[in-house]
């Protein structure tokens, strides 16, 4: 539900709809690559005018829209940006209080070894690691959803130790990509999408054959 996002963050960045509306985390799995990504690229080469990953999502989100033709559906991609700078929605907040991924933060650390130093944040998902993307929200403003019960992500990642092991990794050490294994994970990324997603993306057409 809108209102368990809008409960934890402040109302600079509050989702402009009432608390029952029920949304939609979307996340990419280490297979879309594959499965979605290689065939929307065969298919669209001659169109493919920005980042091919974002076009790909969109791409299969108007999907999702185009089987509610009955329903308003508002989508928001995890790239978009209101004109203040600022993201349309905090991706790694909305997958905690969707319950799909726990968003692990300087504040579940109890002993916290860093100081003055800025540490970010890093959501966790209980199969997959760090090997997954959030992608967008799909919203559904005329479905108001009040009994719907809340999950709690799993928190996989319990102890203390693992938690300032995940966050240093994230934080000093994230091109190594150590942290998403921080966990034992069902799948990851392939090396060819891991090598996709080293490239800095100006040159990702190239990798691409475009």
């Amino acid at each position: 539900k809108v209102g368990w996002y809008n409960a934890v963050l402040q109302p600079a960045f509050h989702l402009p709809y009432p608390d029952d509306t029920l949304a939609f985390v979307v996340l990419s799995t280490p297979s879309m690559f594959d499965k979605a990504l290689k065939p929307f690229v065969n298919k669209e080469r001659l169109k493919l005018i920005r980042d091919p990953v974002d076009q790909c999502v969109s791409c299969h989100l108007s999907r999702v829209k185009e089987k509610f033709p009955d329903q308003k559906v508002d989508v928001i991609f995890d790239y978009e940006i209101l004109p203040s700078r600022k993201p349309k929605f905090l991706a790694q907040t909305a997958a905690h209080v969707a319950g799909a991924a726990y968003y692990y933060q300087r504040k579940d650390v109890k002993l916290d070894p860093w100081g003055k130093k800025k540490i970010y944040g890093v959501c966790i998902h209980p199969k997959y690691g760090g090997w997954f993307a959030i992608r967008g929200l799909l919203l559904f403003p005329d479905i108001q959803v009040p009994f719907l019960d809340q999950s709690a992500p799993i928190d996989c990642v319990s102890t203390e130790e693992k938690r300032i092991e995940l966050l240093e990794q994230f934080n000093f050490h994230w091109q190594d990509g150590h942290y998403r294994d921080i966990i034992e994970v069902k799948e990851r990324y392939s090396e060819e999408q891991k090598a996709y997603f080293a490239t800095p993306p100006a040159e990702r057409f190239r990798l691409l054959g475009l």
